[in-house]
């Protein structure tokens, strides 16, 4: 069984990211077992000085998760140009510990139509934190697969068919590529 730790970059009540991973563990294929992170809110402001042991619980919880998880799946939206901080605040603790160092990792992309830049501001600086880290990113399970409010039914779930089959397929792709 292929573990897959989902993040959601929005702290936001019914966001459209959430409701993207919400449907890719939905979706998922046989054998791929999906988590999705919920903790994120609770991390503490990130600051090197703090980046020992003991580490704060929560912030050791995300790591051991991080660590427990073959690849992770993100979905961030784009929040000033950029990656919103609360989502920012999680990755710069996970560069201390090195867990993600080599892990694999794939983005859905749930920008509406209408976002000005489509969320690409965001997965640039994304992919530059990725970076830094040394995290593999899956390129074939990255998607721009665009998800609006009235896309999301009242399960918190993608009900649109397309959308959702191009969820499935970003989850086939990384599947595939995890082997």
């Amino acid at each position: 069984m292929t573990k897959v730790l989902m993040i959601c970059g929005s702290l936001r009540k019914g966001s459209t990211n959430e409701a993207a991973l919400r449907t890719a563990l939905a979706v998922a294929p046989a054998g791929l077992d999906g988590t999705l992170y919920t903790g994120m809110g609770d991390l503490p402001h990130f600051n090197p000085d703090d980046d020992r042991d003991p580490l704060d619980p929560v912030v050791a919880d995300l790591r051991a998760a991080i660590g427990a998880a073959d690849a992770l799946l993100i979905c961030t939206p784009e929040y000033a140009g950029a990656l919103p901080g609360s989502f920012k605040n999680l990755l710069d603790w996970t560069i201390g510990g090195g867990e993600i160092y080599e892990k694999p990792v794939a983005w859905l992309n749930a920008a509406s139509p209408a976002a000005p830049t489509g969320g690409g501001d965001a997965h640039a600086s994304l992919r530059k934190v990725l970076g830094y880290a040394s995290a593999a990113i899956i390129e074939d399970a990255c998607a721009r697969i665009p998800v609006t409010r009235p896309d999301v039914g009242e399960d918190g779930l993608v009900r649109t068919a397309e959308p959702r089959e191009r969820i499935a397929g970003a989850l086939a792709a990384l599947a595939a590529a995890l082997g």
